[in-house]
Protein backbone atom coordinates (compact mmCIF):
# COMPACT_ATOMS: atom_id res chain seq x y z
CA UNK A 1 0.00 0.00 0.00
CA UNK A 2 0.88 2.88 -1.01
CA UNK A 3 1.48 5.77 2.24
CA UNK A 4 2.00 9.40 2.46
CA UNK A 5 5.36 10.05 5.01
CA UNK A 6 5.98 13.60 4.72
CA UNK A 7 4.03 16.64 5.08
CA UNK A 8 5.07 19.91 3.02
CA UNK A 9 3.59 23.27 3.23
CA UNK A 10 2.53 24.96 -0.09
CA UNK A 11 5.09 26.33 -2.15
CA UNK A 12 7.55 24.40 -0.68
CA UNK A 13 7.32 21.30 -2.52
CA UNK A 14 7.10 20.32 -6.26
CA UNK A 15 3.48 20.46 -7.40
CA UNK A 16 4.18 19.46 -10.74
CA UNK A 17 5.11 16.23 -9.43
CA UNK A 18 1.72 16.10 -7.79
CA UNK A 19 0.51 12.12 -8.84
CA UNK A 20 -3.31 12.92 -7.21
CA UNK A 21 -5.44 15.53 -5.17
CA UNK A 22 -7.14 14.39 -2.15
CA UNK A 23 -9.95 16.55 -1.04
CA UNK A 24 -10.52 16.84 2.96
CA UNK A 25 -12.39 18.84 5.70
CA UNK A 26 -10.98 20.44 8.03
CA UNK A 27 -11.74 17.48 11.37
CA UNK A 28 -9.58 15.54 7.86
CA UNK A 29 -6.80 17.72 7.75
CA UNK A 30 -5.50 17.58 11.21
CA UNK A 31 -4.06 14.09 11.39
CA UNK A 32 -1.27 11.49 12.15
CA UNK A 33 -2.23 8.40 10.45
CA UNK A 34 -4.89 7.31 8.84
CA UNK A 35 -6.51 6.11 5.27
CA UNK A 36 -7.01 8.75 2.86
CA UNK A 37 -8.89 8.27 -0.36
CA UNK A 38 -7.71 10.17 -3.49
CA UNK A 39 -9.75 12.24 -5.45
CA UNK A 40 -9.46 9.62 -8.09
CA UNK A 41 -10.70 6.73 -5.87
CA UNK A 42 -7.17 5.40 -5.10
CA UNK A 43 -6.57 4.65 -1.13
CA UNK A 44 -3.33 6.07 0.05
CA UNK A 45 -2.41 5.53 3.68
CA UNK A 46 -1.35 8.61 5.94
CA UNK A 47 1.52 7.61 7.93
CA UNK A 48 2.68 11.08 9.66
CA UNK A 49 5.53 10.97 12.57
CA UNK A 50 3.38 13.87 14.32
CA UNK A 51 -0.33 15.32 13.98
CA UNK A 52 -0.36 17.82 11.35
CA UNK A 53 -2.96 20.36 10.72
CA UNK A 54 -2.65 20.97 6.57
CA UNK A 55 -3.52 23.64 4.40
CA UNK A 56 -5.39 23.40 1.02
CA UNK A 57 -1.96 23.43 -1.56
CA UNK A 58 0.17 21.24 0.76
CA UNK A 59 1.97 18.83 -0.29
CA UNK A 60 2.23 14.86 1.01
CA UNK A 61 4.92 12.93 -0.21
CA UNK A 62 4.73 9.50 -0.95
CA UNK A 63 6.95 6.58 -0.15
CA UNK A 64 7.24 5.09 -3.66
CA UNK A 65 8.02 8.85 -4.96
CA UNK A 66 6.06 11.57 -6.22
CA UNK A 67 2.90 13.58 -3.94
CA UNK A 68 -0.31 13.85 -3.26
CA UNK A 69 -1.74 17.86 -3.22
CA UNK A 70 -4.16 18.52 -0.47
CA UNK A 71 -7.09 20.47 -1.14
CA UNK A 72 -9.48 21.83 1.65
CA UNK A 73 -13.07 20.99 1.28
CA UNK A 74 -15.76 23.03 1.05
CA UNK A 75 -17.75 23.35 4.33
CA UNK A 76 -21.00 24.74 5.99
CA UNK A 77 -19.38 27.90 7.81
CA UNK A 78 -20.92 30.97 9.64
CA UNK A 79 -19.55 34.39 8.67
CA UNK A 80 -19.21 36.88 11.38
CA UNK A 81 -19.35 40.44 10.19
CA UNK A 82 -19.22 43.94 12.39
CA UNK A 83 -19.67 47.38 11.71
CA UNK A 84 -16.69 48.54 12.54
CA UNK A 85 -12.92 47.11 12.80
CA UNK A 86 -13.35 47.88 17.17
CA UNK A 87 -16.51 45.91 17.09
CA UNK A 88 -15.45 42.74 14.85
CA UNK A 89 -11.96 42.98 17.19
CA UNK A 90 -14.38 42.45 20.06
CA UNK A 91 -15.91 39.90 18.52
CA UNK A 92 -12.54 38.00 17.93
CA UNK A 93 -11.63 38.28 21.50
CA UNK A 94 -15.33 36.63 22.99
CA UNK A 95 -14.78 33.70 20.38
CA UNK A 96 -10.88 33.22 20.94
CA UNK A 97 -11.95 33.63 24.93
CA UNK A 98 -14.00 30.21 24.02
CA UNK A 99 -11.18 28.51 22.42
CA UNK A 100 -13.14 27.85 19.18
CA UNK A 101 -11.27 27.12 15.99
CA UNK A 102 -11.85 30.64 13.75
CA UNK A 103 -10.38 32.02 10.27
CA UNK A 104 -9.37 35.61 10.29
CA UNK A 105 -10.00 37.56 7.47
CA UNK A 106 -9.75 41.37 7.40
CA UNK A 107 -13.22 41.92 7.31
CA UNK A 108 -14.81 39.30 8.85
CA UNK A 109 -14.50 35.97 10.77
CA UNK A 110 -15.48 32.14 9.85
CA UNK A 111 -16.78 29.67 12.28
CA UNK A 112 -18.48 26.51 12.36
CA UNK A 113 -22.20 26.79 13.20
CA UNK A 114 -23.19 26.59 16.42
CA UNK A 115 -26.36 28.19 17.54
CA UNK A 116 -25.36 28.95 21.48
CA UNK A 117 -22.15 31.06 19.88
CA UNK A 118 -24.36 32.39 17.46
CA UNK A 119 -26.93 33.65 19.58
CA UNK A 120 -24.15 35.35 21.80
CA UNK A 121 -22.40 36.77 18.60
CA UNK A 122 -25.94 37.88 17.73
CA UNK A 123 -26.47 39.78 21.06
CA UNK A 124 -23.01 41.25 20.39
CA UNK A 125 -24.40 43.23 17.29
CA UNK A 126 -22.88 40.66 14.44
CA UNK A 127 -23.63 40.25 11.21
CA UNK A 128 -24.23 36.27 10.78
CA UNK A 129 -24.31 34.27 7.54
CA UNK A 130 -24.26 30.91 6.34
CA UNK A 131 -21.57 30.21 3.90
CA UNK A 132 -19.66 27.25 2.46
CA UNK A 133 -16.07 27.07 1.46
CA UNK A 134 -12.81 26.11 3.34
CA UNK A 135 -11.94 26.38 6.56
CA UNK A 136 -8.52 27.12 7.94
CA UNK A 137 -8.70 28.45 11.30
CA UNK A 138 -5.67 30.27 12.77
CA UNK A 139 -2.98 28.40 14.56
CA UNK A 140 -4.32 25.32 12.66
CA UNK A 141 -1.62 26.19 10.10
CA UNK A 142 1.28 26.88 11.60
CA UNK A 143 1.56 27.65 14.91
CA UNK A 144 0.23 25.78 18.01
CA UNK A 145 -2.29 23.49 16.31
CA UNK A 146 -5.94 23.77 17.19
CA UNK A 147 -8.09 20.36 17.29
CA UNK A 148 -11.24 20.94 15.28
CA UNK A 149 -13.32 20.25 18.51
CA UNK A 150 -11.36 24.02 20.02
CA UNK A 151 -8.76 22.22 22.04
CA UNK A 152 -4.81 22.81 22.27
CA UNK A 153 -3.33 19.22 20.63
CA UNK A 154 -1.73 16.93 22.71
CA UNK A 155 -0.84 13.73 20.92
CA UNK A 156 -0.62 9.94 22.42
CA UNK A 157 0.85 9.17 19.27
CA UNK A 158 -2.34 7.13 18.35
CA UNK A 159 -3.38 9.26 15.49
CA UNK A 160 -6.48 10.93 17.25
CA UNK A 161 -7.25 13.66 20.30
CA UNK A 162 -6.66 12.59 23.72
CA UNK A 163 -7.76 16.16 25.02
CA UNK A 164 -5.47 19.37 25.13
CA UNK A 165 -2.59 20.95 26.39
CA UNK A 166 -2.39 24.30 27.93
CA UNK A 167 1.42 25.53 28.90
CA UNK A 168 -0.10 28.77 30.38
CA UNK A 169 -0.43 29.48 34.29
CA UNK A 170 -3.54 29.57 35.74
CA UNK A 171 -1.76 31.21 39.10
CA UNK A 172 -3.72 34.57 39.55
CA UNK A 173 -3.42 37.43 42.18
CA UNK A 174 -6.58 38.99 41.58
CA UNK A 175 -10.48 37.75 42.81
CA UNK A 176 -12.54 38.82 39.76
CA UNK A 177 -14.11 36.04 37.04
CA UNK A 178 -12.57 35.66 33.92
CA UNK A 179 -16.31 34.85 32.67
CA UNK A 180 -15.61 31.29 31.53
CA UNK A 181 -14.71 28.16 33.32
CA UNK A 182 -11.84 26.21 33.29
CA UNK A 183 -13.39 22.83 34.38
CA UNK A 184 -12.67 21.09 31.10
CA UNK A 185 -9.29 20.78 32.14
CA UNK A 186 -7.70 17.60 33.37
CA UNK A 187 -5.44 19.29 35.98
CA UNK A 188 -5.77 21.24 39.16
CA UNK A 189 -6.31 24.48 39.47
CA UNK A 190 -5.26 25.57 43.07
CA UNK A 191 -5.20 29.25 42.37
CA UNK A 192 -4.26 30.32 46.22
CA UNK A 193 -6.63 33.04 46.26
Amino acid sequence: MTRAIEHVRAGHWPEQEAKAVVTLDFDARFRRRMMLTTDGGDEVLLDLPKPVAMAGGDGLRLDGGGWLKVEAAPEDLIEVRADTAHALLRLAWHLGNRHLPAEIRADAILIRPDHVIEEMLAGLGAGLARVTGPFQPEGGAYGDPVTPGGHHHHDHGHGHDHGHDHSHSHTHAHGHDHGHSHDHHPHSHAHGH
